[in-house]
């Protein structure tokens, strides 16, 4: 099976708010690359936020999106564990293995993540060989490629609820009910957590009330939402943990001001570069709060992501609202931007 006449159909940006449905050619692999017919790509918080105002890390024109899932149709003469035919999906990322960092296990902060992937509102991708090598994962027949496509998020999450140090019957508050919050929901409720979830949008209350959600709160409906999360709170104390899934320096603030003493804020939703925010020292100092930036994946996490995928732990399908051919990505981009629904699959 090879793509014809060496042309393909692709979602190129070209700057914020510049996204273009455009034939370009179909990558050429090395020999240690695969090429990837694309059957499935999900939007994500980070395609929003990259659509308005751009990315550090990646330097236009360039193909949009990174969640997917395909087949793979051809393989380099160095590929040894994967072969044209197979279905598959793959993180976004891979260390390097030799940085500063990587030496000191810390393969998500890795020195080289240059090594990125972007591309997946396309027809067909190259996966590079780092990521060929470290997170690159055969789908068994149970699991849909929509499914297997929630890999890289997925990921980020199992991270974040590792670095959260959230213990069995702990309340957990979660800002934001988006897909990243409605991920860590399912994660914390895994570990036994009472989960609080806040969010603007009614309609992705109602789904996390059916995921599971002890209580949820409408931001836009009350006065003060630290005040109304510390009314839920056992003595009014706060919660034992609370995770920013929005990414915003002023959830960021009110995030600080939900935890109980001595608790932990994971302040996983990246803000603009170059925002601030700020901080009672006193709060943090006599309250003992373990405040902690918590960023991107390792491979092991990769890993337990994928398997969780496999084993249908948790409920994906709840979280993909749509789906549209790639020829709509006007549409999807014009729904990712207005927040309808949760994510979005796009079919090439």
């Amino acid at each position: 099976m090879n793509p014809s006449n060496n042309i393909m159909k692709a979602a190129i940006f070209y700057g914020p708010q510049q996204v273009r449905l455009e034939e370009v050619s179909v990558p050429n692999i090395d020999s240690d690359e695969v090429l990837v017919k694309i059957r499935a790509a999900l939007t994500c918080g980070t395609d929003r936020k990259m659509y308005l105002r751009g990315h550090h890390l990646f330097n236009p024109p360039f193909v949009f999106g990174h969640e997917f899932s395909g087949d793979i149709i051809k393989v380099g003469k160095k590929v040894g564990d994967f072969e044209p035919g197979m279905r598959i999906t793959a993180a976004n990322s891979a260390p390097c293995n030799h940085c500063f960092y990587c030496k000191k296990g810390d393969f998500n902060l890795c020195e080289n993540l240059y090594i990125r992937l972007s591309g997946a509102f396309a027809e067909y991708i190259k996966v590079p060989a780092a990521i060929v090598t470290q997170n690159l994962f055969s789908i068994p027949e149970n699991v849909s490629y929509k499914e297997a496509a929630l890999l890289e998020p997925l990921s980020c999450v199992v991270h974040g609820i590792e670095e959260s140090n959230i213990n069995l019957g702990d309340t957990v508050v979660i800002n934001g009910a988006g897909p990243i919050g409605l991920m860590y929901l399912q994660l914390a409720k895994l570990r036994g957590a009472k989960v609080i979830i806040t969010d603007q949008l009614e309609e992705r209350l109602k789904l996390a009330s059916k995921l599971g959600a002890y209580k949820t709160i409408n931001v836009s409906k009350v006065k003060n939402p630290v005040e109304e999360v510390k009314k839920i709170t056992e003595g009014g104390r706060g919660a034992d943990v609370v995770i920013e899934a929005v990414g915003l320096p002023e959830v960021w603030e009110q995030s600080i001001s939900m935890v109980r003493k001595g608790g932990t804020v994971n302040l996983f939703g990246g803000c603009e570069r170059g925002t601030k925010i700020s901080m009672d020292t006193s709060l943090i100092h006599y309250s003992q709060i373990n405040i902690k930036g918590v960023f991107h994946y390792t491979p092991q996490q990769v890993k337990r992501a994928f398997n969780i995928i496999c084993n249908k732990i948790i409920d994906i399908d709840a979280l993909i609202t749509y789906e549209f051919p790639l020829s709509e990505i006007s549409t999807v981009i014009e729904m990712m931007l207005a927040h309808k629904g949760i994510k979005i699959a796009v079919i090439p």
